[in-house]
């Protein structure tokens, strides 16, 4: 049987209203669970599970034990008595900056930029001026790091290429009364 397709409407025809949406198809059922194997339920707890006294007290107990044995057998404490007693740092230890002087007690740093391109807090500023001896290039007019910022990575110091900041003083007390104490200036990296 051949369907016969609607005849274009005339020029003075009415168009016919949009069809009605379609009703929307019925949701699918979960599949069923596979017969013969039962899903246990969950055991109820007892108040005084549901409330974790149990464990509050277990925690209290482990708190006790090592407070008595910290109190009896106090040379073994992992504990140090700081201010009178300090920690053996390691060598690689990276702790307060400091910048290198020549022999004449000119600053190492030539002021080539490369600590402070390097460092991933921006806590490094230079300012580079002409140095008045003919075989070094440029000095450090200013030089300034600011300790607040600084993350202690080391990658300013692997970035020098004359060697000229070092993290090897093996000083990690940093407190100050103020801020702009803790921006650290060339006289101040040079003499510590």
């Amino acid at each position: 049987m051949n369907a016969v397709p609607p005849a274009a409407p005339g020029p003075g025809a009415v168009p016919a209203p949009p069809a009605p949406p379609a009703p929307a198809a019925p949701r699918a059922r979960p599949a069923p669970l596979p017969t013969g194997k039962r899903i246990p339920k969950p055991a109820s707890r007892s108040l005084v599970r549901s409330i974790y006294l149990v464990e509050i007290a277990k925690g209290l107990f482990t708190t006790a034990r090592h407070l008595v044995r910290n109190v009896f057998h106090q040379s073994r404490m992992p504990t140090l008595a700081y201010p009178e007693i300090r920690r053996r740092l390691g060598e690689r230890f990276r702790g307060r900056h400091r910048l290198m002087k020549r022999e004449d007690g000119t600053p190492k740093c030539v002021a080539c930029m490369c600590c402070e391109t390097a460092c991933p807090a921006d806590c490094i500023s230079i300012l580079a001026g002409e140095h008045p001896d003919p075989a070094i290039e440029k000095f450090p007019v200013r030089f300034d790091l600011n300790i607040m910022r600084c993350v202690f990575c080391g990658l300013c110091v692997e970035a020098c290429p004359v060697d000229a900041i070092r993290m090897d003083t093996g000083k990690y007390e940093l407190a100050a009364e103020r801020r702009d104490l803790l921006i650290y200036d060339l006289d101040t990296l040079l003499n510590r």
